[in-house]
């Protein structure tokens, strides 16, 4: 505190909680009387109606008073948030405060207004809802109640008192003022002395308080040191960013924004923007908002709502609902910036009062009791410090913020050895890099006390931290083999005594069911941090090899003991994320026998498989069945974006690395892409120098500087180091850790004092190289999935979910390439050095865009709160855990079974009979023998057409064959309406989709086929034996039921059920050379594959049908895996324009009932992930200027595929994450440039005249611009026009060679890259003449 300034008084709150049934009754009829907005509430009034609300609603709702006024009147507060009697860590803290002075009322009856809102609307409207459960918000009604008491009704200028306090005391010129100091006796403002303390024990976030005499939103400072009486602007610290909180509420009223108040007694005055510095409009010292700011952790603005201070009662209506939208809005914003926890590294205990340092801001935040702070900050790049007395600071760089939700930034501080003799506020002076074009990607550091200025605590001098001197670190102490029992224990203990920086999972179990066990220790453990690269060890993969179980157990120990006190461990915990798995085969363990020097009991799994030959190789096809350690391993990897990672094994001494065999199966050097790197990785444990190991056991035995090329040293197909490299992020190499696979327990400290620094130093390893960010140029969002390439190394890697990457090189200078879908590729070039990693980070641009970066603007679809909740949940099960909680959420119990036609017919019937309010049933048709194809539906409005929503088919059992798809389909219809109501986000897919499941197409085939048949073909075909997906052409009656329901064309996407492989197929089903769309498509496939446990992995397994290969991601073009014409899903992609991809669930078509419990595990979060996918891509409405809605106009995606219009002007297409082109046309119009989101707006002007000329046929292109699931398209031009009135809505392909259908043949082009309009058409508007048009777009 400055010496100026005086020192704060000792105050104590004075709550007084909720009035006995004395008071209750006496207010009765106010609880009773609906808000009439036509009267003001006196003192009494008030007191009842808060007291009434907060009863009506004490889930919500708590009244509390914070002090009394001169008179005796209490200061009620009340608090509105979900369990508002706790007190909730993670839910930033805000304020309302009105009629500070007591003529001014508008402010008064706004925000009892506003309690009534918040309270009512809670459980209605999901934006109140969100605001309610995730804020804690207080709102003082009247901080000057005795002044409201003597104010009159229609004094508009203050002429009959009432602005001050009982004792005369303006209450906003009686704070302890920066300049000043405070000037007022306490005793004569107990008001203000009641609200320092409350400010001070809330350690608010965001406020606002509320006045009248004009209308404009007033920021900080509100006084300066020379007291001038106007125009002197007095900045703060967050200038910037209290400018950006007054536009929040001034922008939302229709009079403030426009700046120019008119008001009688200053009719003259205006303010830009409608907002305006506190100093430079008139001086005020002693301002409450300036204290806030300053003293209270909290940022305020003062808010002026009416010219009129104290208006008649009749417009108070009307200043509420000029109000209400500005209120909401500025109390959002507190849910911006940087919000985290500090806590302390040892035992992960809440810091509070630790200061929280922006550098370039001279302004810090402290912590609140649970170590939680909440920094509002402006979009930009920022290095934010946490500082605690007696704590090493912690320094994040290149934090980025974003626009809306904060971003989350944990820190954990290491105890220094002693603690500093005054406390420390740190301020510095540089400004964020809100624009960088190099952008670097968070990174840790030590906090340099020499880069800031100091402010000591008043009488003590400034001293910097203190660390930690040299020391040894604290070594494991106790070695001994653990059992699996007894390692579990082990891991128990140290996850939760070190839950600060230990998280311990499983990532699956093994064939005895044993937890494969995996602990992480990192500063943040449980997310994965931006720019923190993930580091993992895997130990005891043979059974039978030891060392690394147990010298994983000790490592484990090395890093939580010494955390925090040794500089090594904690500079490694804070910028890695280490996962260590101590044993992949615990069943091997527990029968292997110490003492074994080279044997082979307990090396393999519990099925007798060696683990390390069991994973897809490259080069062989591995034919023993993948086992759950295998398939529990690939999925991890697959899961977390590893970089560096060691296999550790026993039997020699050597660092062994890629490739690990041979294309031809001989033994001889196989060398990687990053062959080099793989070598420096290796040459780090200086033990295995000398290159003879083991020379009593394998006397020939030489590895130079001890380390050796797998394939080199004896081939090893199946192996796990070759997997991480071709088929994630992640270069493996393993190391042999001894001569002796089984030691005795005592030389167990021996093996750790070997390795421990080998160990150390390997995870150092994975700060080499290139790291850095991928982000989109226009809005600094990271680019997921974007590649990063070396020139001249053949082996790229992919940027993680927010666009971080992390590229292992040797030292020298290297080309680097990123490019993702979409955008434009950027090449740089970056000189590593041994001594760290270099930061390369690429800002790419889109293609399709203007000279500026941007996509051209146009009309803007808005989303109601309702809208921005659903895509907020859309996002939330996309990403992260979020479809895995639905799932384990949504149990449902069933005994599966295989049902015959008369009970899958009972069953669907069944499901409408329980859950008639949203579901239908209808027939589609009969089969060849008469039975129906039943349809069910659905939706909370199932029947009616909502062409706004995105339709879904599931459709199954089109080879009678192979039933498992009907089964599963028929378990998520029930499952869909069992959770329907109970469960809240399949509730709102539910009404938000339109889902029609079609179980089974060919019921006379499933009549006919037998169970336990893995191959038989008996069932595949319908009565006549045709293959129905062979005959979406000369139509059997199951075929043309289902035709007549695709070419519907309100379809978005449709899956389809099979069975016979593992794996996800995507069209065509028929030979072409290319496919339009591709990429879209696959990606669809890939989204079911990724989110099926086995599948994405990519190995079959089917040894019935000669299918055993490796396919990448479990996806694969149909026509690849059986080609063949006539399928469901080309006549749903070429005549229905609906993207179908087919899933076969298993390997065997008809497999025991008792698997089917398995099968509906195993897909039950893949088929959810379809209702979710629907939900994505593009989607919008076309209409003319009026505003009239244009059906049947064509939607062309890249070059081809088409979707139409549909009722309303709808359309939706599906996209894979990117840049796509848009083409639009519609008959007669002319098309205008625009932007939009995830939602388009397409209009059309009529176009009588084009170029001057007669109207003629013109069509030309247009674009768009699209990102996952925040999709930016923008139709660049589109002109149609007829050659007469007599208009007809469409064209027709002019008839080529025969006939498939009689019907109208739709356009098509079936497979072709072509355009449009490339084809020939023919203008059905002539009779008489015939005019052949062929324009390419």
């Amino acid at each position: 505190v400055d010496g100026n300034r005086q020192a704060r008084p000792t105050v104590t709150a004075k709550i007084r909680l909720l009035p006995t049934a004395k008071s209750q009754q006496t207010v009765g009829s106010a609880a009773e009387t609906a808000e009439t907005y036509s009267k003001y509430y006196n003192y009494v009034a008030l007191t009842g109606l808060l007291e009434s609300l907060a009863q009506k609603y004490p889930h919500i709702a708590n009244l509390s008073s914070i002090g009394q006024s001169v008179e005796g009147r209490e200061l009620w507060v009340m608090r509105i948030t979900k369990d508002p009697n706790m007190d909730t860590p993670g839910k930033p803290k805000f304020k309302y405060v009105g009629n500070m002075h007591g003529d001014e009322t508008v402010s008064r009856q706004v925000l009892v207004y506003l309690i009534e809102y918040l309270l009512s609307k809670y459980g209605e409207e999901p934006r109140i809802s969100e605001l309610v459960n995730t804020t804690d918000i207080y709102i003082m009604p009247s901080m000057n109640p005795d002044g409201f008491e003597k104010a009159r009704e229609g004094d508009c200028s203050g002429d009959y008192g009432g602005r001050n306090n009982a004792r005369d005391k303006d209450l906003n010129r009686s704070f302890p003022d920066q300049y000043d100091g405070t000037s007022v006796k306490q005793a004569d403002v107990p008001e203000v002395t009641a609200v320092i303390t409350w400010i001070q024990e809330k350690k608010f976030v965001l406020s606002a308080n509320l006045h009248g005499g004009t209308v404009v939103a007033s920021y900080p400072f509100d006084d300066s040191a020379s007291h001038q009486r106007q125009g002197h602007y007095s900045q703060s610290a967050d200038d910037s960013l209290f400018r950006a909180l007054a536009l929040v509420y001034s922008r939302n009223h229709p009079v403030m924004k426009t700046g120019e108040p008119n008001c009688p007694d200053t009719p003259d005055e205006t303010f830009k923007d409608g907002i305006t510095n506190g100093a430079h409009w008139y001086d005020v010292p002693g301002g409450m908002q300036d204290y806030n700011y300053l003293y209270g952790n909290c940022l305020e603005v003062t808010m002026e709502l009416s010219c009129c201070k104290y208006p008649l009662a009749t417009e108070l209506h009307k200043e509420w609902d000029l109000n209400r939208e500005s209120l909401l809005a500025y109390m959002e914003q507190v849910h911006i910036g940087v919000r985290g926890y500090v806590k302390e590294a040892v035992k992960g205990t809440a810091l509070a009062n630790a200061s929280i340092v922006v550098e370039g801001i001279r302004h810090n935040l402290a912590t609140g009791n649970h170590g939680d702070y909440y920094r509002l900050l402006l979009p930009g790049t920022y290095n934010i410090t946490a500082v605690a007395p007696g704590y090493i600071p912690m320094t994040v760089n290149s934090v980025q913020v974003s626009e809306g939700k904060a971003a989350e930034l944990n820190f954990t501080l290491a105890p220094a050895v002693s603690e500093p003799s005054g406390s420390i506020t740190v301020t510095t002076s540089s400004t964020p890099s809100t624009n960088d074009t190099n952008m670097s990607s968070p990174t840790i550091s030590s906090f340099n006390p020499s880069q800031t200025r100091g402010v000591p605590s008043e009488g003590k001098q400034e001293t910097p931290p203190v660390f930690p001197p040299e020391h040894q670190p604290i070594q494991p102490q106790e070695f001994r083999h653990h059992s699996y029992a007894d390692m579990e224990l082990f891991l128990r203990k140290y996850n939760s005594e070190f839950p600060s920086i230990a998280h311990l999972y499983s990532v699956g179990r093994s064939v005895n069911q044993r937890e494969l066990y995996v602990m992480v220790i990192s500063d943040n453990p449980k997310v994965h941090e931006h720019g923190e690269p993930e580091f993992k060890y895997v130990a005891n993969m043979h059974g039978n090899e030891v060392v690394g179980r147990e010298l994983m157990l000790n490592l484990i120990e090395y890093l939580c003991r010494n955390y925090g006190t040794d500089p090594e461990v904690t500079q490694l915990v804070n910028s890695t994320r280490i996962h260590i798995m101590p044993s992949m085969n615990p069943d091997g363990y527990e029968v292997a026998t110490e003492g074994d020097v080279k044997g082979y009991k307990g090396r393999n799994n519990s099925n007798n498989f060696d683990l390390n030959r069991n994973f897809p190789d490259q080069f062989v096809t591995i034919t023993e069945p993948r086992q759950p350690e295998t398939i529990a391993v690939m999925n991890w990897l697959k899961s977390t974006p590893f970089v560096l990672s060691a296999n550790l094994h026993g039997g020699s001494l050597v660092v062994n690395y890629p490739y690990d065999d041979d294309r031809e199966g001989i033994t001889r050097y196989s060398q990687s892409p990053d062959d080099k790197v793989f070598q420096q990785l290796s040459r780090k444990n200086t033990l295995m120098y000398n290159g003879h190991p083991c020379e009593d056991l394998y006397r020939n035995e030489f590895f130079k500087d001890g380390i050796t090329n797998g394939a080199n040293w004896y081939n090893v197909p199946g192996g796990m180091q070759d997997w991480n490299y071709l088929n994630t992020n992640c270069f493996e190499v393993t190391i042999e850790l001894g001569c002796i696979k089984f030691p005795w327990a005592k030389d167990l400290p021996t093996y750790w004092e070997q390795n421990r620094e080998a160990l150390l130093q390997f995870i150092h390893q994975v700060h080499t190289g290139v790291k850095g960010t991928v982000s989109d140029i226009s809005d600094g969002t990271g680019i997921p999935n974007a590649t990063i390439s070396v020139q001249g190394i053949d082996h790229s890697i992919t940027t993680a979910h927010t666009g971080d990457y992390w590229r292992l090189l040797t030292p020298g200078t290297y080309s680097i390439t990123a490019s993702a879908h979409g955008y434009k590729p950027l090449r740089t070039y970056a000189t590593v050095s041994k001594d760290g990693v270099e930061v390369v980070d690429f800002r790419l641009t889109r293609l399709h865009t203007d000279s500026n970066g941007q996509s051209p603007k146009g009309p803007q679809p808005t989303q109601n709160p309702s809208e921005r909740e659903f895509q907020s949940l859309i996002k939330d099960l996309s990403l992260g855990q979020g479809l895995d909680q639905l799932v384990r959420s949504t149990a449902t119990e069933n005994r599966f079974r295989y049902r015959s036609y008369k009970e899958l017919s009972e069953f669907v019937r069944g499901l409408t009979l329980n859950f008639p309010k949203f579901t239908s049933l209808r027939s589609l048709g009969q089969t060849v023998e008469f039975r129906t194809i039943w349809a069910l539906e659905i939706s909370n409005k199932p029947g009616e057409a909502e062409p706004s929503e995105p339709k879904i088919r599931f459709v199954a059992g089109i080879h009678g064959n192979a039933p498992v798809g009907i089964e599963l389909l028929l378990e998520f219809a029930a499952f869909l309406c069992i959770n329907y109501g109970k469960n809240a986000a399949i509730t709102r897919l539910i009404n938000e989709t339109r889902i029609v499941i079609v179980p089974s197409i060919n019921p006379d085939g499933r009549e006919q086929a037998i169970e336990k048949q893995c191959t038989s073909t008996q069932g595949r075909t319908n009565t006549h034996g045709k293959d129905l997906d062979t005959d979406f052409f000369e139509a059997q009656p199951e075929t043309r039921a289902m035709m007549d329901l695709i070419q519907d064309k309100s379809y978005t996407l449709s899956v389809a059920l099979d069975g016979g492989s593992l794996v996800a197929t995507y069209p065509y089903d028929k030979p072409v050379q290319s496919v339009e769309n591709e990429g879209t498509l696959k990606y669809l496939a890939t989204v079911y594959a990724n989110n099926h446990p086995k599948m994405h992995l990519g190995d079959t397994g089917c040894s019935n049908n000669g299918q055993m290969g490796n396919i990448p991601d479990g996806v694969m073009r149909a026509a690849e895996r059986q080609s063949h014409m006539g399928s469901m899903k080309d006549f749903s992609m070429d005549f229905g324009h609906c993207p179908e991809i087919t899933v076969y669930t298993g390997c065997c078509l008809f497999p025991p009932a008792e698997q089917l419990a398995t099968l509906w595990a195993e897909n039950k979060k893949a088929l959810l992930s379809m209702l979710v996918e629907v939900h994505k891509g593009v989607r919008g409405v076309v209409r003319d200027k009026s505003g009239k809605p244009i059906v049947g106009a064509i939607i062309v995606l890249n070059g081809g595929v088409r979707v139409f219009t549909r009722e309303g002007g709808y359309f939706h297409a599906l996209l894979a994450p990117g840049n796509h082109n848009i083409e639009a046309v519609a008959d007669g119009y002319q098309q205008q440039r625009q932007e939009a989101a995830s939602n388009i707006i397409i209009e059309f002007d009529m176009d009588n005249s084009i170029f001057g000329l007669p109207r003629e046929f013109v069509v030309a292109s247009a674009a768009a611009s699209m990102t996952a699931l925040v999709v930016t398209a923008c139709i660049i031009w589109c002109v149609c026009a007829a050659k007469s009135n007599r208009q007809k809505d469409g064209f027709h392909r002019l008839r080529q060679h025969r006939d498939d259908y009689d019907d109208e043949i739709r356009l098509t082009s079936m497979g072709s890259k072509k355009s449009l309009l490339a084809h020939e058409f023919q203008d059905d508007s002539e009779s008489d003449e015939e005019t052949l048009y062929a324009n390419k777009i």
